[in-house]
């Protein structure tokens, strides 16, 4: 059988590769839980029609069907490009089993049929926290996620050297009302555009406003003046005042985003950045949006993002909005340990190799990893009962810095980087700290 081909935009890690990712999952997902979040997991379909409605995403949506379906069942689930619409849907399903406000965490694989290239992949891990409430949610939950989020963050950089991010906010009713004060009548078409700022540049978007939206130029100019906009206190306010455009959705808009950066000034100063040629793509979002940025590698985009959202779920009878932020695990992970810039202590979680005499001393072997591994230490028996330096050199291989020797007659422990070899006992013996489990940090 040939070796088969990789397929583009579908990563797999390697075992110290996927050492890294459970770690930063870890961590992901016991700061979410410090914050009060409740675990659940959707299915990974959902109707194409409910997909598909939710903005300029319809052409990333990978269509399921059954091989030897009926043609007139054959385009009828699709899965899930994120977690946010089958969150909305799970909301609807079970509002009379949750206790509002209801505050979810939810880890699982989503796919998009986009174009791969680095940052951007048809298969990836997404780690999102949402807030809804049952007909009404409090402004100050809008402040709450990116504090949760920088909360994720600092621990992901102090404790396993992940790089600073820069977290970004902008508010669609402050970009919608100055666009209607400006007298643009489809608001949702300009935010498309602005959102592509960074993509393109500034008169690259004066182009598409003019020519694909038939804004005048002083329009155009206008809007990008806007996105133009960043600052990391309420001075933004004064600023978007200064470009005397006046509407009330607009008021609204500035008032919320200029509380959200009191807060948060004074919670973690200088680490929320309003800047507001933010817009998020998806037409979902309503008023406050979020996009954080890894300090150093920016080309990647956004990797977490988020914001509020008015009308996602509704009975008809009932609106449930809501506020969530998304964790791009795979796109921040893969830049990464592809380039060994953030790397695992070993490949295994081993930290022990238990060396087997002969076949006949195996089964005294396999009662000393028991005894190691009832005392939370990762054991792995030998696989042949080779000559001790094979032995060694097979921990050696895979990484294992202990090698116990003896099963239960003079027992001792090697640790093979330094040689230095000790008498143990299963049950009172413990390796070292650093070596009790694989370290992920930075590569030296």
């Amino acid at each position: 059988m040939p070796r088969p081909k990789p397929l583009s935009g579908f990563p797999e890690f390697l075992p110290a590769g996927r050492i890294v990712e459970n770690r930063v999952l870890d961590v992901v997902r016991t700061t979410f839980e410090l914050h009060g979040f409740a675990p659940i997991e959707t299915r990974a379909v959902e109707p194409l029609d409910q997909l598909a409605r939710k903005g300029e995403i319809e052409k990333e949506i990978y269509v399921v069907r059954r091989l030897h379906a009926e043609a007139g069942d054959a385009d009828e689930l699709g899965l899930h490009f994120d977690l946010t619409v089958p969150f909305a849907r799970y909301v609807l399903e079970n509002s009379g089993h949750l206790a509002f406000p209801f505050r979810r965490y939810q880890i699982q694989k989503v796919w998009r049929g986009e174009r791969p290239q680095e940052g951007r992949y048809r298969e990836f891990t997404q780690a999102d926290i949402d807030i809804v409430g049952q007909g009404a949610l409090a402004a100050h939950h809008d402040v709450e996620i990116p504090l949760v989020a920088l909360d994720v963050f600092e621990t992901l950089r102090r404790d396993l050297g992940l790089p600073p991010v820069s977290l970004r906010v902008n508010n669609r009713k402050l970009s919608e009302g100055f666009y209607r004060g400006l007298g643009i009548e489809d608001p949702a078409a300009v935010l498309q555009r602005v959102d592509k700022y960074d993509k393109i540049g500034p008169d690259a978007v004066v182009e598409l406003l003019t020519g694909e939206l038939g804004l005048s130029s002083a329009q155009a100019r206008a809007c990008v003046e806007l996105a133009g906009i960043a600052t990391d206190d309420e001075s933004v306010v004064d600023r978007v005042r200064g470009l005397g455009v006046q509407h009330e959705l607009l008021d609204q808009g500035l008032d919320e985003l200029a509380g959200l950066m009191r807060v948060a000034g004074r919670q973690a100063p200088g680490r929320v950045v309003a800047d507001l040629r933010i817009a998020r793509g998806l037409d979902y979002y309503t008023g406050t949006v979020y996009e954080t940025f890894l300090v150093g590698s920016e080309k990647l985009g956004s990797v977490a993002s988020g914001g509020r959202y008015d009308s996602l779920a509704s009975d008809g009878k009932v609106t449930f909005p809501g506020v969530g932020y998304s964790f791009g695990i795979t796109r921040i992970l893969a830049p990464l340990i592809g380039r060994g810039r953030l790397v695992a202590s070993r490949s295994v979680p081993s930290a022990v190799l238990v060396a087997v005499d002969d076949e006949e001393s195996r089964e005294r072997a396999i009662a000393v990893a028991g005894a190691l591994r009832a005392r939370g230490i990762a054991v792995e028996v030998a696989p042949n009962a080779d000559k001790f330096g094979r032995q060694i050199r097979y921990a050696e291989r895979r990484g294992i810095p202990f090698v116990w020797f003896g099963a239960g007659y003079d027992d001792s422990v090697k640790d093979i980087r330094s040689g230095d070899q000790q008498p143990a006992s299963p049950d009172t013996w413990e390796p070292p700290a650093a070596d009790l489990v694989p370290v992920v940090g930075p590569a030296d």
